[in-house]
């Protein structure tokens, strides 16, 4: 399986809910110990598969990234608890291709 060093949040500009779930995702790392991977954010239309390790969305952009490799699809894209148990289930998992809804 290869590695996961880079997450990469998206919506539909870029600016807003990427960059604040980026920010909760940097908390999240630092909570499950994860050092070396680094989160970003960015517009759904700046994206392709290998722009990232794992792509972290919300449910309203879930179905552009179906054929994405790896995904985390959130419900409730400020929530601290879903965001470090889907991050939890996305280190853990073995398989290279995966979408945790």
């Amino acid at each position: 399986m290869k590695e996961i060093r880079k997450v990469m949040c998206c919506c539909g500009q870029g600016l807003g809910s990427s960059m604040m779930v980026e920010m909760n995702i940097q908390k999240a790392l630092v909570k499950l110990g994860k050092e070396g991977v680094t989160a970003g954010h960015t517009s759904l239309s700046e994206i392709n598969p290998e722009a990232a390790d794992l792509f972290v969305v919300g449910r309203d952009l879930a179905p552009q990234l179906k054929k994405y490799p790896r995904v985390i699809v959130l419900k409730k894209i400020m929530s601290m608890a879903e965001l470090t148990e889907k991050l939890e289930k996305a280190f853990a998992e073995e398989s290279d291709t995966f979408f945790i809804e």
